[in-house]
């Protein structure tokens, strides 16, 4: 499969429309394409007795978007009060609910309980912590970690070098103490990898997880009811790269299925899984203009939006497509980093990137679009130099759009500060 061109839902005057009522920047969010997309998915993995996607909601927390994902059948995974307190407040609970976390505060095991998800637990120790904090649950998940039996990517790392999860060692120990405790219904998870384009990758993480799951019931008699593939399933960033195809994807997930799990009397086995940058990543983009232009060992673009509001490539060095609205088929014949205004040198959208030649100035420059930024975007955004986070918009299917987050103004920046002398209390009130 090869890659496609990035496309952008408006043209520019419907774009230039839209940016004289919510000036840039902004995020916008295609509430059609998300749709579309999840349903693929859900179409995809029909193929086993039971399937569920819990959405990352670190991805993209905002009660708009998982609303939608909701009323496309998707869960929620957690790893996080806020982020529990997200999902409950859409009608995301119970077991739709994964809490995922690790070095955890006993008050957010005790909360995640309360709302009925399914804890996963990432450390042998923390099934002493969560008995003593608060109880063992009737269904549990442990998170595997492979370590050298399994190559991770350049953002999670290697395995063996991960914070996360439990040896193999460690879980067959694990799941007959949990039984002990009272726990009568068992789970697998694992995530080794972050933005993983290869399907076969995951086609492989399955298999492991299937050959655990049976080598537990054989040792121990445990019975796991689902196992959890977790997230990493990435999203073509560059246009030379082909997405990943669900049903191929899905269909080897069940070939391993079919060899491993049916004959160990394991089926029927529930699949779920956790994905979040695929499932609303590639309908999301960062918008801007180009207020500046500066000459000096290279030529510089300038815009109004900076890496407090889209931290991936300065953090990881990551590759964000940019296009400019109306210039899509003119030549790429300038070579340009595109910049914000951060008092860092890493705040760079792109670094020497062939692109139109760029017009600049504050109402009239160029509005840039930057594509791929529907998941790990605005969720990551920071205040570093006092930066207020921009707002998120989201485009309806029948054309209009609506604003689901505004703006952060001067006011939300001072509003948890205090005068010297000024106490709180508990629940961090004046």
């Amino acid at each position: 499969m090869m890659g496609q061109p990035k496309s952008f839902p408006l043209s520019k005057a419907q774009l230039e429309a839209l940016v004289g009522q919510y000036p840039t920047p902004f995020y916008l969010y295609d509430e059609a394409g998300i749709r579309h997309n999840a349903r693929a998915i859900s179409r995809a993995f029909s193929i086993f007795p039971s399937f569920q996607e819990h959405y990352a909601v670190k991805a993209l927390p905002n009660p708009a978007i998982l609303t939608i994902l909701a009323e496309e059948g998707f869960g929620a995974d957690c790893s996080s009060l806020p982020e529990l307190r997200l999902a409950e407040m859409v009608g995301i609970r119970g077991e739709a609910v994964m809490f995922t976390s690790n070095e955890t505060p006993a008050a957010e095991y005790r909360a995640a309980l309360d709302q009925g998800a399914i804890i996963n637990l990432d450390d042998f120790t923390h099934i002493a912590f969560l008995e003593a904090s608060a109880r063992i649950p009737d269904l549990i998940s442990c998170r595997y970690n492979p370590g050298p039996l399994k190559g991770g990517n350049a953002i999670i790392g290697k395995p063996e070098e991960a914070k996360y999860g439990f040896t193999r060692e460690q879980l067959l120990t694990a799941f007959p103490l949990l039984r002990d405790k009272g726990a009568r219904r068992f789970a697998l998870h694992t995530m080794v990898a972050s933005n993983e384009l290869n399907p076969d990758y995951h086609i492989e993480t399955a298999r492991i997880l299937f050959e655990l799951a049976a080598e537990i019931q054989a040792k121990t008699g445990i019975r796991m009811e689902f196992v959890n593939l977790g997230g990493g399933a990435g999203i073509p960033y560059k246009p030379e790269q082909a997405p990943l195809d669900y049903a191929y994807l899905a269909g080897g997930i069940k070939k391993a299925y079919d060899a491993i799990i049916v004959p160990a009397g394991l089926a029927p086995l529930g699949i779920h899984t956790e994905w979040a940058r695929v499932v609303t990543g590639p309908y999301g983009w960062l918008v801007a203009r180009a207020v500046h232009r500066k000459r000096i060992y290279r030529e510089y673009i300038g815009l109004d939006a900076c890496m407090a509001d889209l931290m991936r490539p300065g953090l990881y060095g990551a590759y964000h497509h940019i296009t400019i609205p109306g210039k899509e088929t003119a030549p790429a014949i300038a070579t340009y980093d595109v910049v914000g205004s951060l008092c860092e040198n890493n705040d760079k959208f792109a670094v020497q990137r062939q692109l139109p030649i760029i017009d600049v100035g504050e109402t009239t420059g160029d509005l840039v679009v930057i594509h791929d930024a529907g998941a790990h975007g605005r969720a990551m955004g920071f205040n570093y130099n006092g930066k207020l986070r921009c707002g998120e918009l989201l485009l309806r299917p029948d054309g209009s759009v609506t604003m689901i987050r505004r703006k952060e103004t001067i006011a939300d920046y001072f509003a948890t500060l205090l005068p010297l002398g000024k106490t709180v209390n508990r629940k961090g009130e004046p």
